[in-house]
């Protein structure tokens, strides 16, 4: 288990069998003037508070990731989007080898990077539509205030949790046990699935 004060080499010489590789890209991508940081879990790289890039290292590969990476001309033609259903902006690439670093051609990717950063090109991320509270859980706030309390004590997400949860449900027999289900949980200030963590 890896302590609270990992430092990012620490966390790289964990990453077996890339750690050469992910320093060889973490030298590339500091002699830029980014500033190094951990988030979840691994190297992260940042311009005046904007995260650009992050490295690591998976099963097959070393990666590097631009967060805005959709902006990037890609004249090599050696970005992918990992997750065609769910990823607007973030681009990945991937190496096998430390023979497929070639630190000019990816300084060129990060200093492009920089570049559209301090040019203000981002993918904002969209605002989900609100959700209507279900009849059977305005009912259920009606009869218990403390739940109607517990409920806007939640953080929006957990909020929408639940919202979805009961709202899905298709026969008014069904969204009243979830209710049901659902209020010893809202009262107690966790997320749905919080109990099952």
């Amino acid at each position: 288990m890896r302590s609270k004060s990992s430092s990012v080499v620490d966390i790289i010489a964990e990453m077996e069998p890339w750690v050469e590789e992910l320093m060889l890209l973490r030298e590339i991508i500091l002699s830029t003037g980014l500033k190094e940081e951990i988030k979840w879990g691994g190297p992260n790289y940042s311009l005046d508070g904007k995260k650009l890039m992050a490295i690591g290292g998976f099963k097959n590969y070393a990666s590097i990731w631009f967060h805005h990476g959709v902006f990037l001309s890609d004249p090599a033609k050696v970005l992918i989007n990992a997750n065609e259903a769910r990823t607007k902006g973030l681009r990945q690439w991937r190496f096998a080898s430390m023979k497929e670093i070639k630190p000019p051609l990816v300084k060129k990717y990060v200093l492009e990077a920089i570049k559209n950063a301090k040019e203000g090109k981002e993918i904002k991320p969209e605002k989900k539509a609100a959700i209507a509270i279900p009849a059977e859980l305005q009912a259920a706030f009606k009869k218990d205030k403390l739940l109607k309390a517990a409920f806007d004590g939640l953080t929006p997400g957990r909020q929408r949790e639940y919202l979805e949860y009961i709202s899905e449900a298709k026969g008014e027999d069904t969204r009243l046990r979830r209710v049901a289900k659902c209020a010893p949980i809202i009262l107690a200030g966790m997320g749905l699935n919080e109990k099952y963590k």
